[in-house]
């Protein structure tokens, strides 16, 4: 019984850590300081619920800087964010004109507000990473960079970027 609660409570860990900092495995994320956060998803979460979001410039956009649509690749698949008309800061606080990356793995861009969930398909980046490593199964993968705010809330589709890719066997 013990032994099947550690199990239960590793997994849940396990799964905590690679959807919320951003690494590709719990084993990566435990000696990758980079992709910690210093506030949990459930804060962040609280204080999107009271605040009232921030505008995105005219003409902002974000971008993969080494992927197009087609590109055939092996994993792990190295991400390059780019980013205009905005900067990248950690998650934490809301700022104007500011905030991080997110990949959503095979979904959709999502709506203005919408706070990006911790799971195993939205992997954020709430150190302000702008290259990483995502280990991909193989197959085709739609890789969807979703820029957000300090308190994970998406910025709407205007700042996200879609790519289509097969990843090698």
């Amino acid at each position: 019984m013990k032994s099947t609660l550690f199990s239960i409570g590793l997994m849940a860990s396990a799964l905590f850590l690679a959807s919320c900092g951003g690494a590709e495995s719990a084993d990566k994320e435990a000696s990758n300081e980079e992709s910690t956060q210093e506030m949990n998803h459930d804060e962040m979460v609280e204080k999107a619920s009271q605040s009232e979001g921030l505008t995105v410039p005219e003409g902002a956009k974000v971008y993969f800087k080494n992927l197009k649509d087609g590109d055939v690749i092996n994993s792990p698949v190295a991400l390059s964010f780019g980013v205009e008309g905005m900067e990248v800061e950690p998650a934490g606080e809301l700022n104007q004109g500011m905030g991080h990356h997110h990949i959503i793995i095979d979904g959709e861009p999502l709506p203005k507000g919408t706070v990006v969930p911790a799971d195993s398909v939205n992997i954020h980046y709430g150190k302000g990473q702008t290259e990483v490593e995502v280990e991909l199964p193989p197959g085709q993968h739609t890789l969807t960079m979703q820029f957000a705010d300090g308190y994970h809330q998406s910025y709407g589709e205007q700042m996200s970027a879609q790519v289509v890719i097969t990843v090698n066997e």
